[in-house]
């Protein structure tokens, strides 16, 4: 009995030795996006990551690199169906390792190194392992029964930008704290570390400001919405929502865990119809004003000559930097109408109080908004803040410390890096995502108009040649942007900004001598089922161009 039961048992070890050969292996594909800068295969044995490959962390104690391992077992979970379990452990075989200590100039850099024992990740911060990990994220299967090969590989990386955002704009139309997370998750897949949350408009007030509560109270609401572009009909439904400080600290500490800065948008002194409606004293003709509910640019503005304005404005932004720890905060500045100014008394006396004229290139009405916006950068500045204001605020005496984001084209970003500012590139003709994505428009959900496809996307070269080397140094960051007037569902987020994302992140990450559109297609393919995995809805022009696309009749809203 005894030499049966171990021959029975050697039988058992044999086919646990035959199952073990025979379990199906599927190879992880380094062709990710965005392209990482240096990736070099070589052809030695590679690494079989099975339901018993561990994830290590150096150093064991540091929360940042535990949140790092939570989120790689989260996304290997996800592909693969496997749960990898995070121990705290000397360095051992079969095991992804995740490691500070990379000695690199730039904070964001990655090693990945791959051999047959182990996977090394190490990051010249926790920022750096976390986009390592997105680069071993996004080199997986999708598959919920076979082992991993990935090959072995050395991939050195880190971003060509320290600035890479996208905007949301949640004024014209409001989205969930669900759905702002889920615009953070698609962030991270695409590397974007900047997530540019506009939070005013004449539209509707969407952060509650304890000090002026009718702001909420009144100016997140509108009466009812104008129905296509601007036409005489609307659709009699009252329209609001808005987001309590508690939850807007929430989405910071969510966007804070995956190595993204939010940064809040309070567009003055234009765009304030909504906050005219809640306190109509701060306008130049006392009102009565209503929360817009047509699409454009209102004509009533902040009242420049109104000393409460300019108590306003700081009463809001002191509470604004209580809630968002970012360095940068957007005071737009953009589409300021200055008609109500012409016509006011109290701002007529304001600009000859500063002794404010015009000139060939400036209104002294242009040199009043300055002064406007110079109040609100002096206060910010107090707070140890930073302002980015849109490239309207070139129109004037520019702000001394203001960092412009240059979006009608790359003329006023040229013009700010000569004068020595800080420029993020976002030019509406390559990354405007509410702009149409085919000219096939008959077949599309309303747009506000353009034409905005991915391969144009891809095209944009941030850094104007027209620079000089020293000027090239103030091209900090690149961004895209979307305004919702003609986008009310999250599905329809998802939908004009996937994949035009993808393209936004090479253009963002991966040095211009890298970039190859082709190549870039082929990845892309691959990609997308990162998208399908999540659910994501993506436009498909890209890969069917001739397929119909898709109604938003069914869509959830």
């Amino acid at each position: 009995m005894r030499n049966v039961n171990k021959t029975l048992f050697i039988l058992s070890l044999v086919g646990a030795s035959f199952m073990s050969c025979t379990t199906e292996l599927e190879n992880a594909d380094y062709q990710v996006i965005p392209a990482p800068q240096e990736l070099v295969i070589d052809q030695n044995e590679p690494f079989i990551m099975n339901n018993k490959t561990k994830i290590i962390i150096y150093p064991a104690d540091n929360d940042g690199m535990q949140r790092n391992a939570g989120f790689l077992a989260e996304y290997v979970k996800e592909a693969t169906g496997k749960s990898l379990k995070t121990v705290l452990t000397d360095k051992t075989k079969n095991a992804i390792i995740l490691q500070l200590g990379l000695s690199s100039e730039n904070p964001e850099a990655y090693q990945l190194n791959v051999n047959k024992d182990n996977i090394i990740i190490s990051g010249a911060s926790e920022a750096g392992v976390f986009y390592g990990i997105q680069t071993l994220r996004k080199s997986l299967p999708i598959t919920k029964t076979a082992n991993v090969s990935f090959p072995a590989v050395k991939i050195q990386d880190y971003p060509r930008f320290a600035y890479r955002g996208m905007m949301l704009d949640v004024s014209r139309h409001f989205f969930t704290l669900d759905s702002i997370k889920r615009y953070i998750d698609m962030l991270a897949l695409h590397n974007i570390n900047r997530f540019h949350w506009h939070l005013s408009e004449d539209q509707g007030w969407r952060i509650e400001i304890k000090k002026y509560p009718e702001l909420t109270k009144v100016g997140s609401m509108r009466s009812e919405t104008v129905i296509g572009h601007n036409t005489d009909e609307y659709d009699g439904k009252p329209y609001g929502g808005f987001y309590t400080q508690e939850e807007a600290k929430e989405i910071v500490a969510y966007a804070r865990d995956r190595y993204i800065t939010v940064i809040p948008e309070i567009d003055l002194p234009g765009h304030m119809q909504a906050a005219l409606a809640s306190y109509p004293e701060l306008g130049c003709t006392g009102g009565p004003y209503e929360v817009w509910k047509r699409w454009g640019i209102s004509e009533d503005v902040l009242c420049a000559g109104n000393p409460k304005t300019i108590e306003f404005i700081e009463g809001v932004l002191d509470e604004i930097t209580e809630i968002f720890p970012s360095e940068y905060i957007h005071i737009g500045g953009d589409e300021c109408p200055k008609v109500r100014w012409k016509n006011c008394p109290k701002c007529q006396a304001m600009i000859k109080k500063l002794g404010l004229k015009s000139d060939k290139k400036h209104s002294a009405e242009d040199r009043l908004q300055s002064y406007v916006m110079s109040c609100a950068e002096k206060f910010l500045d107090g707070k140890g803040r930073r302002i980015i204001g849109w490239d309207e605020i070139l129109e004037g005496d520019l702000i001394p410390e203001a960092t412009v984001m240059s979006w009608r084209g790359t003329k006023g970003g040229i013009e700010a890096a000569k004068r020595g500012h800080d420029v993020i590139m976002a030019p509406n003709v390559y990354a405007y995502f509410d702009y149409y994505q085919t000219k096939d428009t008959e077949n599309e959900p309303l747009a506000i108009g353009g034409f905005v496809p991915v391969d144009k996307v891809y095209s944009l070269e941030p850094v104007p040649a027209s620079l000089t080397n020293d000027e090239k140094k103030f091209i900090v960051g690149v961004q895209a942007n979307l305004w919702t007037e003609y986008i009310p569902t999250f599905s329809h987020v998802e939908y004009m900004v996937l994949p035009r994302m993808a393209a936004l992140s090479e253009v963002q990450w991966t040095m211009p001598e890298k970039k190859d559109y082709q190549d870039f297609l082929n990845r892309l393919s691959r990609f997308r089922g990162l998208y399908d995995l999540n659910g994501y809805n993506y436009a498909k022009h890209v890969f069917e161009p001739q397929r119909k696309p898709r109604s938003f009749d069914d869509l959830p809203q």
